[in-house]
């Protein structure tokens, strides 16, 4: 899981990079074919060729307010795979030493003993093993009821999680496309004046292609990253409801031991 993280901190860093660099580059090659030629005082006078801030403002607030949306889009993405793969880790939903500890209590037969341990070692395994042993002298039935109901609260917090890198990859592209229509509409507005000025025909151009090249750069590592999670998510699930069963099967005849 830490390759993960690192994973997911170096592809941010490296499409953010990489976008720009891109775009550098792009508008270096393209300079002395975008340079435009005007006369001013009977000398010819090449226009600087537009950067990526003059790609962003050249839609008006509309174009800055999309941008922004995108880059708040793609840290939201980075910062919810980061802390998704921090917590969602054996060690944090069922640490080793919660389980052995459990492990020893029930094998003393002491559950008030196991009781404690869940609420000095708290998290989804803790949680519901609580849930259980809470309910310890109404039968066995009803320690099981607990525990299940327990279960699927635990599991839908942990994949509330994962459903905001979701959100993030499906809401980038969308972003995108938004942004492609919005260059459109300029590109065709500079059409219809008549003789078009190519200075801002390649600024809408640009707008449209940039904001898609953008929005898919968000989006494809934060899908791959979501369903990587997810699967990992559905392991440990599985795993903990497993070992959540070992640990109360030895219910059904325990004694109370009180203090």
């Amino acid at each position: 899981m830490k390759k993960l993280v690192v994973m997911a901190v170096l592809s941010a860093g490296m499409l953010a990079g990489g976008l720009a660099y891109a775009q550098e580059d792009a508008v270096d090659g393209l300079a002395p074919a975008a340079g435009i030629e005007s006369t001013t005082g009977g000398g010819q006078q090449k226009q600087k060729a537009a950067g990526f801030w003059d790609v962003v403002i050249s839609g008006g607030w509309l174009s800055v307010l999309l941008w922004l949306a995108l880059f708040g889009c793609g840290a939201a993405a980075v910062y919810f795979i980061v802390d998704s793969s921090v917590l969602i880790r054996p060690q944090k939903v069922m640490p080793q030493s919660l389980v052995a500890n459990v492990k020893a209590a029930m094998g003393e037969g002491d559950v008030m003993k196991a009781l404690k341990v869940c609420e000095v070692e708290p998290g989804p395994m803790a949680n519901i093993l609580t849930a259980g042993f809470s309910h310890v002298e109404e039968g066995f039935d009803v320690i099981q009821e607990s525990i299940s109901a327990a279960a699927d609260l635990e599991t839908e917090r942990i994949m509330q999680k994962l459903t905001w890198i979701s959100v993030c990859s499906n809401l980038s592209p969308m972003l995108g496309l938004l942004g492609t229509v919005q260059g459109m509409i300029m590109c065709f507005k500079s059409l219809a004046t008549g003789a078009p000025d190519v200075g801002a025909l390649a600024l809408a151009i640009s707008q449209a292609l940039w904001t898609t090249a953008a929005g898919l750069s968000i989006a494809i590592p934060a899908i791959t990253f979501y369903y990587s999670i997810r699967n990992n998510a559905n392991r440990l699930i599985l795993r903990m409801q497993a070992i959540t069963m070992e640990l109360i099967k030895d219910l059904r005849n325990i004694e109370i031991v009180n203090d």
